[in-house]
């Protein structure tokens, strides 16, 4: 009987170490468990990081604007910024809880053919900076592909490129999470308005993406900050509303929200607190990012 007891007791405590060092190994936001996500993009991520003390600055605002994943855009003229301070940026952020994505931007990746390919080609160079960086790994990628901005697909209702930057996604997507890495991307609101079967294929196309919802107000609009926040509540209901209606199904994304600061101004950290108020109980929000961390350096002495 004490034998018994004495090999219960061991296999208890060799399945807790085992716990513990998964628990240690994991992502920052994995190991968080359901934290809501407060993202922030970061541009001319190289300029950014390898400025003095660039990396502490960035830590130190986001542990005061409770940002736990960042969205750093990292090459420079088609390469990989200085691999050293980036690496040493990440470890970094890392031990302060924070996610950090590489940012890929493009106005035509959506295209088959050569523009495509080099999208692909930079996550794949982020996933062999993975490969010989194991302690300061990328956490995911994320992606700013915006073919609205073409002449030819302005327009409410102009959608036409929206099955080839599906297909983009999805390819994406592969890499990655081969690779071990998340993927999010950012969407115009026009896409919400598309059909039933063409929201549906968006939303499997990621795991999450994020709603850029921009202009709705103004710091010189002549509206009263209740008044502001009203409308965006209502908003971001309606829109998630939008995004999912009539669909069902645990292959599709959830949804960030994005707000910038030129719409709100210094109210901005109060509006993004009211998308978690307004949303929080929502099972497809998954929390707001702020545009961006530029503006943040622009306005500093």
């Amino acid at each position: 009987m004490r034998c018994d007891r004495r090999e219960r007791w061991v296999r208890w405590m060799v399945a807790l170490r085992l716990a513990l060092v998964c628990i240690a190994a994991a992502p920052p936001a994995l190991a968080a468990g359901s934290e809501r996500s407060h993202g922030m993009w970061v541009w001319k991520g190289p300029v950014v990081l390898e400025a003095p003390r660039g990396a502490e600055r960035l830590r130190d605002l986001c542990r005061t604007a409770g940002i736990n994943e960042v969205y750093v855009s990292v090459f420079d003229h088609g390469k990989l910024g200085e691999v050293a301070a980036l690496a040493a940026a990440i470890e970094l952020l890392h031990r302060s809880g924070v996610r950090v994505e590489a940012l890929l931007s493009s106005t035509d990746a959506d295209e088959p053919g050569a523009h495509r390919e080099k999208l692909l080609e930079r996550t794949r160079t982020v996933v062999r900076f993975d490969q010989q960086h194991p302690g300061s790994r990328f956490d995911g990628v994320h992606l700013d592909i915006e073919p609205q901005q073409r002449p030819q697909n302005k327009g409410a209702g102009n959608l036409r490129f929206l099955p080839d930057l599906v297909e983009t996604f999805r390819a994406v997507r592969a890499l990655a999470e081969g690779a071990g890495l998340t993927v999010n991307a950012d969407i115009q609101y026009k896409l919400l308005k598309s059909s039933r079967d063409e929201r549906r294929a968006l939303l499997q196309s990621l795991p999450r993406l994020t709603l850029m919802l921009y202009e709705l107000s103004s710091p010189n609009d002549g509206s009263a900050s209740a008044q502001q926040e009203q409308k965006l509540r209502a908003a971001s209901r309606g829109f998630l509303d939008m995004a999912y209606e009539g669909l069902e199904g645990s292959d599709l994304a959830g949804l960030m929200i994005g707000l910038r600061t030129p719409d709100y101004g210094e109210l901005l950290p109060r509006m993004l607190a009211a998308l978690d108020e307004a949303n929080g109980t929502n099972p497809h929000y998954q929390g707001w990012a702020r545009h961006s961390y530029n503006d943040v350096l622009k306005e500093a002495p």
